[in-house]
């Protein structure tokens, strides 16, 4: 098995430049295409836990469109073959007047459509 194939990569990095860019803007089509519609699908958030396409699409197009500009501080992906990455970061975002620090995860599969999400983890890291 080829750890980051650098084919792979560049696929993956594309695709997560236009999930970030989706996600900042609102852009609620984009992000619900971008996973796996399927009833295993998950995404757990700061504040819910999301199961199957429609509860994921509720969310989006119940989420307020404000204030949603986020500053990506790390950025790490592993691939496992041609088929399989994760795919974390760090962010920043500012909401008021204060600095909001969080985490993200996903899990990417090659499906027959092409990649999609099937996992993801949001998560606020406590005030420092």
């Amino acid at each position: 098995m080829i750890i980051n194939n650098p084919e792979v990569v560049a696929e993956l990095s594309a695709l997560y430049s236009r999930y970030e860019k989706a996600l900042v803007t609102n852009d609620v089509d984009t992000l619900v295409s971008m996973f796996w519609d399927a009833p295993q699908v998950m995404r757990f958030g700061a504040a819910e836990n999301l199961y199957g396409p429609g509860e994921l699409e509720a969310f989006r197009k119940s989420r307020p469109a404000a204030n949603l500009a986020r500053t990506v501080t790390r950025l790490d992906m592993v691939s496992f073959g041609r088929d399989f990455a994760s795919i974390t970061i760090e962010f920043e975002r500012i909401t008021g007047t204060d600095m909001v620090r969080g985490r993200q995860s996903q899990t990417w599969v090659r499906m027959p459509q092409g990649w999609r999400i099937v996992s993801a983890h949001v998560s606020i890291l406590p005030a420092s």
